[in-house]
């Protein structure tokens, strides 16, 4: 079995929280995968100011809320992140989160960093508009068939290359 973490990478509540509760309503554990549903705003984390670079060298000095931040990713195979655009860029707080991350994420599937690309993006437009604030997809709005078959597709592929590169450790 795997685990894949699901990141809502914005601190902003409203922008992707209610994908994520449509995720968490559409994609439940089973004898596969397991999901373990990160918010960022739970993890404070201070401008990266450390001098070691994490993909080269382990972190010295780590707070506890940063040693928790990189051990709840550790104990995951795999990885989606869920993020507005802000300025066709991805939130100054999702990538100070990732400047912390090395090792715990070396060769495991998602599209930053060290880790494997996937060969699919999946994007997302105007998700406001096709999403409740409890994360119910709005059926009738535009949009919401290809919202609720990309995003199962994504599911599907993430599992997929999660458990393959689990089986069989790319080293």
């Amino acid at each position: 079995m795997v685990k894949i973490a699901v990141i809502l990478g914005s601190v902003r509540s409203k922008l992707g929280e209610s994908i994520l509760k449509y995720l968490q309503s559409r994609f439940s554990d089973n004898e596969e995968v397991t999901y373990d549903w990160i918010r960022l705003e739970d993890f404070p984390l201070e401008p990266y100011h450390h001098d070691e670079t994490p993909l080269s060298n382990p972190i010295s000095h780590l707070t506890s809320g940063e040693q928790k931040w990189l051990d709840r990713l550790k104990n995951n195979d795999g990885y989606v992140i869920l993020t507005p655009e802000y300025d066709h860029a991805i939130p100054g707080v999702l990538k100070n989160a990732l400047d912390y991350v090395g090792p715990e994420v070396d060769h495991k599937p998602v599209q930053m960093l060290k880790m494997i690309v996937l060969p699919t993006p999946v994007l997302l437009w105007n998700a406001n508009d096709n999403f409740t604030e409890a994360g119910k997809l709005i059926t009738n709005a535009d949009n919401s068939d290809h919202f609720e078959q990309r995003l199962k597709e994504a599911f599907h592929e993430i599992t997929f290359y999660t458990q393959l590169f689990h089986d069989h450790p790319f080293k």
